[in-house]
Order: structure tokens, then sequence, then C-alpha cells
């Protein structure tokens, strides 16, 4: 069986991709931005990549179109399947047709923290030797890519809200059908397709209709949206966390490197690792319980996550240059921007902090969260702000709430040069974008490198 992925280059897409050529299929795609590091991602795993969306593309007819949610009416490659009735599915249709069924699914959903906790739980369960599938929207560093088959009963799965495809407009997760279920959190996001927070809450809802009577639903229990979204109705035992009398965590170190994991005021188990801030924490505490779900012991779990290495681009080490921590973080949300500035905060003290956002959301870009922005970014020293071409309001306002901390910045070569002329050794810098930022890293690496003679 053959068949063509439109929109092959995306996180989602591209796990699809693999997914179905580990089934043994054939399998080919379209995208307008075949590049690194997905092409040769797919390309490694004998996937033929085709540029831009021609309707030769579609010649000769593929068995199947697996449709990514970035395509639209009007594209000439959805016009020719259309117009030649060549049959078609969207991705998360796909995986649950294809892949996720007759399998015990543990999905992760929530505004935050989805990647990482479906990162942790399936890192659990592969060293339990369950050998889980998966499908996570980053690439975790214990297992080098983003998504694989299994070979166990399991399969872990990152539940995004996002809507499915032009013509499916339901959210991606009500395909997955879940036993294990994390709501991790919920708040207003994807405004763009998304008309008030009540919108996003009756998608969790129709998730939530879905878990069978025997399975579980763990779930953020100081999380006032998800309460309210469960108020409408829920047929599925609850576990709770980051909330008392359900798993609960004692810090031991403030950083949240070191903590006991408690359920209903009992220790049970003790974690030192590498990762930082509460809001890991408080994904650890959601990724055992769904693991205790299936049938894996807190302190096992434990022992797991003290070997966890994290995800790239949340809050990664990219490297030190003259002295300059840089990181790379995908922080896009200003609760997500928040919590990861507060996290390194604990870690590094009084060191200075210096922050880069780039507004590049659909979301940011509609200036949907501008009021409250510059209180998100309230834990670093010093902010650069760049300012795309296409934003829709004035980064200035940010500006002026941030006081002499803050700067705007209309191109890369102007930020990479200012930051150059600014940094000092000590400093920690959180390049903070869900897109590439025009290889800032790389060229604010080596702008560094060169100011101190190297290279």
């Amino acid at each position: 069986m053959r068949i063509h992925i439109l929109g092959i280059c995306g996180t989602f897409m591209g796990g699809i991709a693999q997914l179905a050529r580990q089934q043994g299929l054939e399998v080919s795609g379209s995208d307008e931005q075949v590049y690194p590091p997905m092409s040769t991602q797919l390309q490694a795993a004998g996937i033929e990549l085709r540029q831009g969306y021609r309707a030769a593309h579609l010649e000769p007819a593929p068995d199947c179109v697996v449709v990514g949610n970035v395509m639209s009416r009007g594209n000439p490659a959805v016009e020719a399947m259309l117009e030649r009735e060549i049959p078609y599915t969207s991705g998360p249709q796909w995986l649950g047709e294809h892949v996720l069924r007759g399998r015990w699914v543990l999905a992760v959903a929530g505004t935050h923290g989805k990647t990482t906790t479906a990162s942790m739980l399936a890192w659990i369960l592969e060293c339990e030797g369950a050998s889980p599938g998966f499908l996570i929207g980053g690439v975790p560093r214990n297992f080098g890519h983003s998504a694989r088959l299994g070979e166990g009963r399991h399969f872990v799965v990152e539940a995004d809200e996002y809507d499915t495809a032009f013509f499916d407009k339901r959210s991606k997760f009500v395909h997955y059908h879940p036993r294990t279920l994390v709501l991790n959190n919920l708040e207003f996001d994807h405004a763009d397709i998304f008309q008030d927070l009540d919108e996003i809450k009756r998608q969790f809802h129709h998730l939530v209709r879905t878990v069978p009577g025997q399975g579980r639903i763990i779930v953020n229990g100081r999380d006032r949206n998800l309460a309210a979204t469960l108020e409408m109705g829920c047929w599925t035992p609850q576990e709770r966390f980051a909330a008392e009398g359900g798993w609960e965590a004692r810090l031991l170190r403030p950083d949240g490197s070191h903590f006991q994991v408690l359920w209903a005021g009992a220790p049970l188990a003790e974690i030192q690792w590498s990762q930082l801030g509460q809001h890991n924490v408080a994904n650890a505490l959601a990724a055992i319980a769904a693991a205790r779900h299936a049938g894996v012991p807190a302190g096992r779990s434990a022992s797991a996550l003290a070997r966890f290495q994290g995800v790239k681009r949340r809050l990664e080490l990219w490297g030190r240059y003259d002295g300059v921590s840089v990181y790379d973080d995908f922080a896009h949300h200003p609760t997500a921007i928040r919590t990861t500035l507060e996290g390194l905060r604990a870690r590094v003290g009084e060191a200075r902090l210096v922050a880069v956002l780039e507004p590049r959301s659909n979301t940011m870009r509609m200036g949907v969260h501008k009021e409250i922005l510059a209180d998100a970014l309230a834990p670093a020293d010093r902010v650069f702000l760049y300012r795309p071409a296409d934003l829709q309001w004035s980064l200035t306002e940010v500006q002026d709430r941030l006081g002499g901390r803050g700067t705007v910045i209309d191109t890369v070569p102007d930020l990479v040069e200012r930051l150059g002329h600014e940094l000092v050794s000590g400093d920690h810098v959180v390049i903070m974008s869900n897109g590439g930022f025009e290889g800032l890293h790389a060229r604010l690496a080596e702008r560094l490198d060169a100011r101190a003679g190297i290279g």
C-alpha cells in the first residue's frame, strides 16, 4: 500500500510518516518547508519528499492521501485529490484506525507540558521493558526520535487540541480513545481556531467522553478550567495531582531538582534528576500517576525519571560561549514563558537572566496575550523582544511595562549584535520561540566565540 502525506514535515505528520513506514507501507510526502532536521530524519527512513504542493505529486495516484491540518481548499494538491476522487483521511484519524486500535492508549492533553509529560511517561514504560509505541510533538532525548510503533501493548500519544483537518474541525485528540488520560491544564490558546475558552472546554469534554469507565483520568487538581470541564460530566475514575490528598510533591530543593513523591499524604518515592522547575515536578507527578494505572509502581517510575534526559528545545542548554550560557526553549504562551524563567531563576540564583522572545505563534501574532506578557517575563533581568514584520500589534506596549529592562529589535542581525555587545560572562540567556528564529542560536554562538577570539 502506498500513502502520500500532505504537510509531511510538521512534527505530528512527520511522526505519522515514520509510523507508516515502520508498518511496511510505501510512504511519500509533500511540504513547502522541506529542510533539516525533519527532512533528513524522514529521508533516512526511506521516505520520498517533494517540495511544494503540486498536483503532479499525486501521480500515479496513491492508495490514500493523509492530509495535514495546515492544508486548505484552494491548495493545488488538495484540489487534485478531491477532483480525482483519491481516498483521503486526516493524520489523527489514520493514527486512530491504523496504529492505536487495540492498544492501551495513554494520552497526554493540556495547554502546557504535553510533550514533556508524554516523554516522561514513554521513558518510564521503556524502563519497565514494555517497549511502548509513542508519537510525541518533540524529540525526547532518551529516544532520539519523536515516533515509533513499539512492540508492546502500550502507546503514548501527545493529545493536541488543535483542529484535525480542513474537513474535520474537531480537535485531534477525539480520534485517540485513550484508556489512560492525563489532563495537565487548560488555558485559552489557539485563537486562530477557538473563539473563547468555552469552545476549548467543549473539545476537552468530547475527549473526556471517550475514556472508558474502567480507564483513568489523571487531572491537575489545581486547574479550575479542568474542574469546570469535568463537571460537565465524567464517567471515569479520576486521580488528582498537584493537589492535597492526591499526588503531591515535597520539594527538597527549591529548583525542583530533588523532591519527594506523595500519594494521599504518604511518601512513596524520592527523585533527584536533571530537570528543573515546579512545572516539571507537576509533569512528573502526572506521568507517575499515569504509569501506575498501567501497572508501574511509583518507586520504579521515580528510578526511571532519575535518568530522564529531557526533551530537545525544552530549556535545552545550547552551549556556553565566552562564559555565557545559551538555552533554547519552545515556550510561546505566557504561562510557559513564566514557568520556564522561574525554573531557571531557581537554578541560577542571583546570576543575570536574559530572555529573548520571538512572538511567533498565531495566538501571539494576534496579540491575544499582550496584556499579560510583561508579567510572564518578570523573572528575567533583561528582555529582548523581536518584532516580526507581520505582527498585528505593537510590542512597545510590553516594552513600556518592562521599563528599562525591555528592548524591541526589528531584525535578527541587529539582535545578534546587541546581544553580543551586552552579554557578559556569567549571564544565562534563554531564546524562546516555537520556530527556528532565523538561526539565532548558532549566530549568537558564533558572535560570542568571535568576541572571545575563538574560531
